[in-house]
C-alpha cells in the first residue's frame, strides 16, 4: 500500500468529494482516464495525486486500486469585499487536504 498527500491546495472541500467519491474502489488505470475527461478543478487536482500515489508505490496503474481517497477541510482564507454605506461583507476562501491510498489489486483466480 503506498499513499500521497497534497495539502494546503485552494479548493473546496464539498466540491472536491464529489469527485473522490467517484473513484474510490476503482482500478487506477480507468480512475485516472475518468478523471481525465471530467471537466472540473477537483478532477485535475485529484488525478495528479492518484498518480503520485501509484507512482510512489512503484507500480502500474493497472495493477492498483484505489482503497481510499480522502478531502479533509484545510483552512480558510478570510476576505472582506467592501459594500454600501461603508460595510463589508465577507467572503470565505476555503482550503483542503487531499489523501489518496492504493493497494496492490488481487488477481481473480479462475
Amino acid at each position: 500500500m503506498s499513499r500521497a498527500v497534497l495539502k494546503f491546495i485552494r479548493l473546496s472541500p464539498t466540491k472536491a468529494r464529489l469527485i473522490a467519491r467517484e473513484v474510490q474502489g476503482l482500478n487506477g488505470e480507468i480512475a485516472l482516464a475518468r478523471l481525465e475527461f471530467t471537466p472540473n478543478k477537483a478532477a485535475h487536482v485529484i488525478s495528479k495525486v492518484i498518480a503520485s500515489a501509484i507512482a510512489n508505490g512503484g507500480f502500474e496503474p493497472e495493477e492498483v486500486v484505489i482503497s481510499s481517497c480522502r478531502v479533509d477541510a484545510g483552512p480558510v482564507l478570510k476576505r472582506f469585499r467592501p459594500r454600501a454605506r461603508g460595510s463589508a461583507s465577507g467572503i470565505r476562501k476555503p482550503t483542503s487536504h487531499v489523501l489518496v491510498e492504493v493497494s496492490k489489486q488481487a488477481k481473480k483466480e479462475d
